[in-house]
C-alpha cells in the first residue's frame, strides 16, 4: 500500500509502550497493531487526532506516501 503509517517510529521516539498509546487513544491494542503493521485500510480523523495528541506530533509524522513498485515485466517482453 502506498500510504505507510509510522506509529512504531513515533512510539520509539517517545519511548512509549503500545498498550499505553492504545489506552490514551481509546482503541484496543489489537487495532493499534493493525495500524502499526500496515494492515489498516482506513484511519478515522478522530483516531489520527488522538494519535497526534498522545504522541505530540503532526499527522505528517505518522503518515507518508511511498510509490508502489510495479511488477517486473516477464523476461523477453
Amino acid at each position: 500500500m502506498p500510504i505507510v503509517i509510522d506509529v512504531d517510529v513515533m512510539l520509539a521516539r517517545r519511548k512509549m509502550a503500545v498498550g499505553t498509546l492504545a489506552e490514551r487513544v481509546g482503541i484496543t491494542p489489537a487495532n493499534l497493531a493493525v495500524l502499526k503493521n500496515g494492515r489498516a485500510k482506513a484511519v478515522r480523523f478522530s483516531t489520527l487526532d488522538a494519535l497526534c495528541e498522545a504522541l505530540e506530533c503532526q499527522p505528517g509524522d505518522l503518515l507518508r506516501w511511498e510509490p508502489e513498485v510495479a511488477a517486473s515485466a516477464p523476461a523477453g517482453a
